[in-house]
């Protein structure tokens, strides 16, 4: 993604799509499939079912992030703890005294279609044409008795095991403690104050609105609210209330307030009225949040602490043990450190290997999975978790890496339900997709024109909103990459419902590429004489080089890609036959990438030149090595490979944390596990003085030199690379331990990796050695396992698991790429 907010001149109204061709696209798709599965902001249609009993993972087995200090408001990106139940996440500080919540809710953006080019045929990329995601509200929860100065024993966590944050003090005796969650059954925020040893609370929480509400309360029910309405009608609201035991609660001013308590629960709800339907301008109409956010407000209110807590344990533990990592044991003393010594300590030079902190750190990429992605819009440039109205890049949707790399961790580690939310969003945003392309793309402004004159099917741009609209400059490969992640998902899962779901997506993007495609004619080695390809129109290899290259690399692998996913979707949905046979043509028809005579390299361009930056964050042209399988150690030539390996030499070691996760994934791949090592540490080293790196709260810190923001897919792309390093697969093949680094070979574990065909991994192993193997998946299901040299087809039998006890190889952990 750029470096920076691009700036862009006033929009234009000339070269318009008016919401009659919106709606005419979205009324004419719907009869085709549903529009989007993903509920909305509306109260529970049934009870919650909760369990007999609270049972929590205790406090020396569980998961936990955990600080001597609470964070502070004006560094809450950086200090404050995130939770989340995919739609409303909050960060929270933790301060006896004063505890600030700032609260967002996934779907609260500004703007609308952005359906009009400026005069460079290209969208408007502001917060007032495109939009912008932005807060809900801010909570402060004050207990003016519990100062910094009064309070011993502090000690905040994040309980990733049980989907909690936790502070805990003691003061005059008493043992104080505050739980705070974001409950996916009760679709609200609970914040529980809890005692032991005879104390009470007294003190308030305040609500705010952060575009100037107006906040009004109820003092017989103990409730603050506020409504509003953002300039593009999107109402909002959002509601406080509290219950307490003993004592009494009651409202004044903008606050809820207790006195006397032994024990306060406040509720949080709010939420707005979007809807993923662009027949209905994405708003219903008929919805007011401010009612929807009081009843459940009042129906947790009516529950018990214990049991709203049983049941949003019960509901996260459903999903956070589907999965397990131990990369080996950290020492006692790595153990007795916080969360900052702890990461600073593993920065340091010469410092010991902390397996335990990795370990960790990929499962904290799996928190944010569960609590930023279900039943709700997909994760954006920074999920849940902002502190402004005004993030950087809108917190958007960036199709030319990001949102695809915020979607490989789900079916990899046991969460594919998490998944659902990109194939909901992008179901709900095609007809706003395919009524731009239809009318807009072909606009004669716009570099990125079919010089065919033709066009059919959708594209997008490389930033997207919420309302089917398009944003920073046209992306035509984007449409490529978003099917194959969708298709990717279908190859873990094996869901022929989801390839139903997804088949106007890919056909779309297949019928506009039938149309882009140009013939060109290029020497062919093979007969010494030419041969004439089919390549991609005037583009640009994100986010650098000439803008107006034809069959760049990135786009060829790409569409490449595409063609065999749409094919395989129609055999296996039986339809469109002769239409998947155009398709074939056209793949094999396509110009593939070929290596520098001059620099040796994987041309990204048409050229033995390198035409841009030789250290660009982006790995465009290393598409095909991850997430592509076309470039491979195992099956492709010595030279293809030798290409790909000096290209990612030449990109470099030093990058943003996605970047270095793209990289340690590539690395991974080419079986270098001590590259892909150091790039996962260069992401967990602190973040000082703005640098990159990871924030005391593990959020991924991006650089822009003299500040920096929390971006979130380099806490989604690290795991992946850890995983990467551990398994592989691709339909048909799995390999076991392909890049073990040294840190983790002496001994450890993994369950629940998910791998291509349907299947999920148990494994373990000793020093460098896989001593036990488990497959599991739908009998009938068929792969390859690998170790080392080692090879073996294995068949799921009908009791739905198969063990493999591969022979040793040697010094597999060690092993690097042979054929460079």
């Amino acid at each position: 993604m750029s470096r920076r907010t691009p700036s862009r001149p006033p929009a234009e109204n000339e070269g318009g799509l008016s919401r009659r061709g919106v709606l005419r696209t979205a009324a004419s798709l719907g009869a085709l499939f549903a529009l989007s599965s993903a509920p909305e902001f509306t109260t529970n249609a049934a009870a919650v079912t909760r369990p007999a009993t609270l049972s929590l993972v205790p406090k020396r087995d569980a998961l936990m992030l955990w600080y001597t200090e609470p964070g502070t408001e004006n560094r809450i990106i950086e200090e404050g703890l995130p939770i989340g139940n995919g739609r409303l996440g909050a960060l929270v500080t933790g301060d006896p005294s004063r505890d600030v919540t700032v609260l967002a809710d996934a779907t609260l953006w500004t703007g609308h279609a952005n359906a009009a080019l400026q005069s460079d045929g290209q969208f408007p990329y502001d917060t007032g044409d495109f939009g912008t995601f932005g807060m809900l509200a801010k909570a402060f929860l004050q207990i003016p008795a519990h100062t910094a100065g009064a309070v011993s024993g502090y000690r905040r966590t994040l309980d990733m095991s049980n989907g909690l944050v936790t502070a805990s003090y003691r003061l005059g005796g008493v043992t104080y403690r505050r739980e705070v969650f974001s409950s996916h059954p009760d679709d609200v925020i609970v914040v529980r104050l809890s005692q032991s040893g005879g104390g009470s609370y007294t003190g308030s929480m305040t609500l705010s609105g952060t575009r100037g509400e107006t906040v009004t309360v109820d003092a017989g029910a103990a409730e603050a609210s506020f409504s509003a309405a953002l300039p593009n009608d999107l109402r909002y609201a959002a509601v406080v209330k509290a219950v307490g035991k003993d004592g009494t609660v009651s409202a004044a001013s903008t606050e809820v307030t207790f006195s006397n308590c032994t024990e306060v629960l406040v509720i949080i709800s709010g939420g707005t009225n979007y809807k993923a339907d662009a027949s209905q301008s994405y708003k219903d109409a008929s919805l007011v949040p401010l009612d929807t956010a009081r009843a459940k407000a009042s129906s947790a209110a009516a529950v018990a602490g214990t049991a709203l807590l049983a049941t949003h344990v019960s509901d996260f533990r459903r999903l956070q043990q589907h999965m397990t990592v131990n990369l080996g044991a950290s020492s006692a003393a790595q153990r007795a450190m916080d969360t900052p010594a702890r990461l600073a300590a593993r920065a340091a030079a010469g410092s010991a290997p902390d397996p335990e902190l990795e370990a960790a750190y990929l499962q904290f990429g799996r928190y944010l999975t569960i609590c930023g992605s279900r039943s709700s819009l997909p994760t954006n440039l920074q999920g849940l978790w902002i502190d402004t109205n005004t993030p950087s890049w809108m917190g958007d949707y960036h199709s030319d890496i990001n949102i695809q790399m915020n979607y490989w961790l789900p079916d990899l580690a046991g969460l594919p339900e998490c998944f659902e939310a990109l194939t909901d969003y992008c179901v709900a945003q095609l007809p706003g997709w395919q009524a731009t392309t239809e009318d807009l793309f072909q606009d004669s402004r716009n570099r990125f024109r079919n010089t065919s004159g033709k066009v059919a099917g959708w594209t997008l741009a490389i930033s997207t909103n919420i309302w089917g609209g398009n944003g920073w400059w046209w992306h035509p490969a984007g449409n490529a990459w978003i099917c194959n992640s969708l298709y990717e998902h279908y190859e873990y899962t094996q869901d022929t419902a989801h390839l139903a779901r997804i088949y106007p997506l890919l056909k779309g993007a297949c019928e506009f590429w039938e149309s882009r495609l140009i013939t060109m004619t290029v020497p062919d080695p093979a007969t010494g004489g030419t041969r004439q390809v089919l390549v991609d129109d005037h583009d640009w290899s994100p986010e650098h080089g000439p803008q107006n290259a034809r069959g760049i690399s990135y786009a060829q692998e790409l569409v490449r890609q595409l063609f065999q996913n749409y094919r395989s979707t129609a055999a296996a949905l039986g339809k469109d036959s002769a239409y998947a046979s155009t398709v074939s043509a056209l793949q094999d028809r396509l110009y593939m990438p070929e290596v520098s005579a001059t620099s040796g390299r994987l041309e990204e361009w048409m050229s033995d030149d390198n035409l841009g930056e030789t250290t660009h964050r982006h790995l465009s042209p290393l598409i095909g090595l991850f997430p592509g399988d076309r470039i491979a150690v195992e099956h492709s030539p010595t030279a293809l490979v030798s290409g790909a390996t000096k290209l990612l030499e030449s990109r470099g070691m030093a990058s943003f944390g996605w970047g270095s996760a793209w990289r340690a994934m590539c690395w991974a791949k080419l079986k270098n596990p001590d590259k892909a090592y150091q790039l996962v540490l260069d992401v967990l080293k602190p973040s000082v003085n703005f640098s990159h790196g990871s924030a005391i709260n593990m959020f991924n810190m991006y650089s822009f030199g003299s500040s920096s923001v929390f971006q979130i897919d380099g806490n989604y792309g690290t795991p992946v690379a850890m995983i990467q390093m551990l398994v592989q697969s691709r339909p048909g093949r799995v390999e076991l331990l392909p890049a073990l680094p040294r840190a983790w070979a002496a001994a450890g574990s993994v369950t629940g990796i998910g791998v291509r065909g349907g299947l999920t991994l148990d494994m373990k192993w000793k020093n460098g050695q896989v001593t036990h193997a488990t497959l599991r998946g739908a009998a009938g299901r068929s792969t390859v396992v690998v170790f080392g040299d080692w090879s073996s087809r294995i068949t799921i039998p009908s009791a739905g698991s198969v063990a493999v006890a591969p022979p040793a190889q040697h010094a597999v952990f060690q092993l690097v790429n042979s054929r460079k």
